[in-house]
């Protein structure tokens, strides 16, 4: 028996106990929205096919898209059986985004370097943190396995309200988790936690279904177009 079936044994109970109560209505998009929706659909399957036995709540996929500016909407909640995507806010880490632009620029695994990892993860159980009521995650990767030691979590921010992005034109930044907003993370705490599947890694996925650079996101810039940081600050740039 390898550690994680240790740790996911040890859990199971504790999980079980809060099970996720979905809400009557969420602002959703129905699968055929968008070929971007359809593009979420497709990685949640192939996600929860990769990792197998170590998710237990297949219903519904956490798909953090990184590839994109952190004033956008990148936290997709892919909901299986509803053929429901929501996007919502994510922060990401310090030691992935030294510049403070919005831009995650890399990854890291390694404990200390607050850095956001990539990855397949496993939502574990609720317990009392540093910023109240957090979700556990287990990292199912190489890129991902510290996710445990590093105490890499979702959890509340205020940095990583949409109000933040109004003052600033992006989101504050995390030690590495997951950060979200309060309604957000209350919603996520409903519906991705006890054994839910979270994916991370860089997409750059648009409406259209197309997954572009963050070059080819900032060539496609117009004053019809404005980034996130002039949208929010007219007459800085």
């Amino acid at each position: 028996m390898n550690r994680r079936d240790i740790i996911k044994g040890s859990i199971a109970a504790s999980a079980a106990l809060a099970l996720p109560v979905l809400p009557a209505k969420l602002a959703a998009q129905p699968r055929a929205g968008s070929a971007r929706d359809r593009v979420l659909f497709d990685i949640a399957k192939r996600e929860l096919d990769r990792a197998g036995d170590a998710i237990w709540r297949r219903d519904i996929v956490g798909i953090a898209d990184f590839g994109v500016h952190s004033a956008q909407r990148r936290f997709y909640f892919v909901n299986l059986d509803r053929e429901e995507v929501n996007p919502f806010h994510v922060s990401h880490g310090t030691g992935s985004d030294p510049e403070h632009d919005g831009w995650l620029n890399s990854y890291s695994n390694v404990e200390g370097s607050n850095a956001t990892s990539r990855g397949a993860y496993v939502t574990w159980e609720w317990y009392q943190g540093r910023y109240g009521t957090s979700v556990r995650l287990g990292g199912l990767d190489s890129t991902n396995d510290a996710a445990l030691r590093r105490y890499i979590v979702m959890h509340r921010a205020k940095y990583a309200e949409p109000s933040h992005i109004e003052r600033w034109g992006r989101l504050g930044r995390s030690n590495g988790c997951f950060a979200l907003g309060e309604e957000q993370f209350r919603i996520a705490l409903l519906n991705l936690s006890g054994g839910r599947l979270l994916f991370a890694d860089s997409l750059g996925l648009q409406e259209d279904g197309a997954m572009l650079s963050r070059e080819q996101q900032l060539a496609a810039l117009t004053p019809e177009n404005p980034s996130p940081m002039q949208r929010y600050n007219p007459g800085s740039f």
